[in-house]
């Protein structure tokens, strides 16, 4: 490890990552009394927020829940805008949870942590940034976010492009004008799917190339009028409750019936509800209680969703290249959840390209090449998506026990005992990690309940004087098995998502988050807390 002249800074815990996860980290952190410091790459706070400024950029979780919970005042005194949040609001709201609560003090900006290496003999671990300077802390959390490292553009020639091109987690803060610019969007996952409308609002033709037509559900997206944002506050509590008892950790009225078991018509009401203005978003995926585990129920949301894309999209051929194919069950790629994007493809500047019929072979200093044809370009954007769940943890040069690399540990996919912790890394914590209900729940709620849960776990263990945490071995084998058991009873791992890692070239092939839900993940979290932090040797 590179160390500093100086010698390392010394602290109870240290947070790898400024967003939601490491902000109420911090918060809790100093509640215990502990010495505590975030070191967050970024320029500015908010981590998914502050980077992905993109056109059209905002929560597909509505905002009332996309939100923290833990203060009273908090949530009665903030108002948001509409049901879902777009960005500059969301990091708006981030940057006021920070000053409200004093956080900065003990947030340090513009701060790449490269290694963290853990000291058997110290019980302590030493990080180092990308600046040399250096840090020893008896507790290593990393709250790095899911959807932090992004997949960088790897196309021959794009340093000969006389045009612009952007990426959508590094967009410009002073923003993009497009008018009256030919303009080529490469990537139509959610990003990609946001920013299409927009785009085409301004560019004089936007020229979309999709290589895998993926679902999108109608936001139904609106203002939050003052009767209901009243509403609300004066029922939060029992808001979260349904919340915290719900699969994906917000109240979405699921449906407990199955597809299968009632008349056609009956699921074309149904479907049709979650579509329309009382439903819109991820209330697609509660439909049916089968959705995600019965082919034939899916087939059933599959096609009724290929219907609408039909009946919005003027083109029959091009209506055809935006519905997904058999081989991708529905929801099984991150449901993407939009206004207008499908009908932004009957306007005349906009057009379609299918890169896996025409794969892109490269950039040209004009535009793109495809095997079929040149296309001519005065800007390129790329939403290609994230090294999601792993990349930024990967990012850095961890080693633990013995000197062991996580690096190497994982070569075969991301192993971690409750989502929580990893053997043989003791006093490492990760929020949110694989294995973990993470990026297929409300993603604060789920920061909430592992901070809380690793905040207990910190202050028991050094009330009993332990100064080393691990995950033992074999908890974490069962936990893997538990996690892999419980995907293989849905139709999740046959989608070729980000969920398996199959956006990025050699990633091991392993489905990542913790399926069995909210309720179900955090009752078993709460009983290995209850049995004296079992699967665990505590030292």
């Amino acid at each position: 490890m590179t160390t500093s002249e100086t010698s390392p800074r010394r602290l109870d815990l240290l947070i790898v990552g400024c967003g939601f996860a490491g902000l109420y980290q911090l918060y809790r952190a100093r509640q215990l009394g502990l010495s505590v410091r975030v070191l967050e790459a970024g320029d500015g706070i908010g981590g998914t927020w502050f980077w992905n400024r993109y056109p059209g950029a905002r929560c597909d979780v509505e905002s009332l829940d996309y939100s923290y919970s833990f203060s009273e005042e908090l949530q009665q005194e903030w108002n948001w805008t509409e049901r879902y949040a777009p960005q500059a609001e969301i990091l708006r709201y981030i940057n006021h949870v920070a000053d409200r609560f004093d956080l900065r003090r003990d947030i340090q900006l513009q701060t790449r942590v490269t290694e963290a290496h853990y000291d058997d003999a110290a019980r302590r671990w030493t990080v180092a940034t990308k600046d040399g300077e250096t840090f020893d802390a008896q507790y290593l959390v990393l709250a790095t976010g899911c959807l932090s490292i992004p997949q960088a553009p790897r196309l021959a020639g794009l340093d000969s492009f006389e045009g612009r091109w952007y990426h959508s987690a590094n967009w410009p803060v002073e923003g993009v004008d497009f008018s009256g610019q030919r303009v080529g969007l490469v990537g139509t996952g959610s990003s990609g799917v946001q920013m299409t409308p927009l785009l085409a609002a301004q560019a004089s033709h936007l020229t979309v190339f999709q290589r895998t037509a993926n679902y999108s559900v109608p936001a139904q997206n609106e203002p939050l009028s003052e009767a209901t944002l009243k509403e609300v506050k004066a029922n939060y509590a029992h808001r979260r409750a349904l919340g915290r008892e719900a699969v994906t950790g917000q109240f979405l009225n699921a449906n407990d019936k199955s597809a299968l078991e009632v008349s056609d018509e009956e699921r074309l009401q149904e479907f049709e509800f979650r579509w329309r203005g009382a439903g819109g978003g991820f209330r697609m995926l509660r439909a049916f209680s089968d959705l995600l585990r019965d082919p034939q129920a899916n087939r059933y949301a599959a096609e009724f969703a290929r219907s609408k894309i039909r009946q919005i999209v003027k083109d029959p051929v091009t209506a055809e290249l935006l519905c997904p194919k058999d081989d991708l069950p529905f929801g099984t790629k991150r449901l993407c959840v939009d206004t207008d994007y499908y009908e932004t493809f009957n306007r005349d500047n906009v057009s379609l390209v299918d890169v896996k019929a025409a794969p892109i072979t490269g950039i040209t200093p004009t535009g793109l090449r495809t095997t079929q044809k040149d296309y001519a370009l005065d800007a390129i954007v790329f939403a290609t998506g994230f090294d999601a769940m792993t990349g930024a943890v990967l990012a850095i040069d961890i080693r633990g026990a013995d000197g062991q690399s996580l690096r190497e540990k994982w070569a075969g996919g991301p192993r971690t005992y409750l989502g929580l912790s990893i053997a043989g890394f003791p006093n490492l914590f990760i929020i949110a990690g694989p294995g973990s209900p993470s990026v297929l729940s409300n993603m604060v709620h789920s920061i909430e309940t592992h901070v809380d849960w690793i905040t207990a776990f910190v202050r028991q263990t050094r009330a009993d004087g332990i100064t080393r945490i691990d995950a033992l071995q074999p908890a974490e084998d069962d936990w893997v098995r538990q996690v892999n058991e419980a995907a293989d009873k849905t139709l999740y791992p046959i989608g070729n998502s980000w969920y398996v890692g199959a956006n990025i070239a050699g990633k091991p092939r392993v489905f990542m988050p913790f399926v069995a839900g909210v309720p179900t993940y955090r009752r078993i979290i709460e009983d290995v807390a209850a049995k004296g932090y079992e699967g665990y040797s505590l030292r």
